[in-house]
């Protein structure tokens, strides 16, 4: 049987305030209509998820305090707090590649927050399920968390060797598929994904770039889900963590959009808290790391990898100014 410190109830509640704070998103979107998001906005709401998900954990602390005693309620915070700067930290990897998709489709900064927006939303649902599956499979097979442990090692490890080289997304099977498959125009029509060309519909460009996006949240899900268990197997733990991360996404992408180049070791980062989070489940029934150190791990792989990225972006730009 799952074991969760989650109610139907709260469930419900969180369900109900993931749902206001899109619906939120989505007006201020359709209110605003396209525009480029400066980084003072995208400040603002990055801000605001942060502050959201740390207010949440706040109140499950107080609340799991008050009835099932302080000992699981700080062990429940702490996980949370764990599990939603690993899901963060590994997010900063989507980024990277969405900046690559709209580089590549030339997709004007007006008509970003479109796609991030219903990526978003394609990423909650897919998170959703996957969670579920993860839980049900780690509950009836145990082993599976060496599968898991094993999967994100392996892949800690391609990330090292190939954090480097850049993606050749022409190559790309999806994008191929679809350019062979489906009548595509060849300009943008504003922030629509279709439009009716000589009585039949078409595809824009910008449709191309939301299944894209879209592919590739799935494509990191399948690394984010299973290290989020190597911290706790609560689903609501692992489900709300997760999602609040997730909701951050967009505003996180357009405040480092224009400063990505400068973290470009923060990729090296990512792959050593893979290998950690994967060689934690690894010896989960040798050794239990505690849910403090992991935490402090991870954040100290985080600045590490930041301040080297931006001491060597420094020294680099005095080399080349020098000469």
């Amino acid at each position: 049987m799952i074991q969760t410190v989650g109610a139907w109830w709260m469930w419900a509640g969180f369900l109900a305030l993931v749902i206001i704070m899109l619906a939120v998103d989505m007006l201020a979107l359709k209110s605003r209509g396209a525009h480029r998001v400066d980084a003072r906005e995208a400040l603002l709401w990055t801000l605001v998820w942060i502050g959201l998900a740390l207010l949440f954990n706040l109140a499950l602390w107080w609340y799991l305090g008050g009835t099932l005693g302080r000992a699981t309620a700080d062990r429940k915070a702490f996980e949370f707090l764990a599990g939603y700067l690993i899901e963060k930290s590994l997010a900063v990897d989507n980024i990277f590649v969405f900046l690559m998709v709209f580089k590549y489709f030339a997709v004007p900064a007006e008509y970003q927050r479109r796609v991030l927006v219903y990526g978003v939303l394609g990423a909650v649902v897919m998170r959703a399920v996957m969670i579920l599956l993860g839980s049900v499979l780690i509950v009836r097979f145990h082993w599976v968390i060496y599968i898991f442990g094993a999967f994100l090692v392996i892949t800690g490890i391609k990330m090292l060797i190939f954090a480097g080289q850049e993606s050749d997304l022409a190559r790309n099977p999806v994008l191929r598929w679809m350019r062979g498959h489906l009548p595509i125009t060849t300009e943008y029509h504003g922030e629509r994904f279709t439009v009716m060309r000589d009585g039949r519909r078409v595809f824009t460009p910008l449709f191309l770039v939301l299944v894209l996006i879209e592919v590739t949240d799935l494509i990191f899900s399948v690394d984010s889900i299973p290290a989020i268990f190597a911290v706790t197997t609560d689903p609501f733990i692992v489900f709300t963590s997760n999602i609040f991360a997730i909701l951050g996404l967009r505003a996180m992408y357009f405040l480092l959009a224009d400063l990505a180049a400068r973290f470009h070791l923060l990729k090296y980062g990512l792959a050593v808290i893979l290998l950690f989070v994967g060689i934690k489940m690894l010896l989960i029934d040798i050794y239990k790391i505690p849910i403090g150190w992991a935490l402090g791990v991870v954040f100290a792989v985080l600045l590490t990898s930041v301040f080297a990225s931006l001491w060597t972006s420094r020294s680099r730009a005095i080399h080349a100014h020098d000469k």
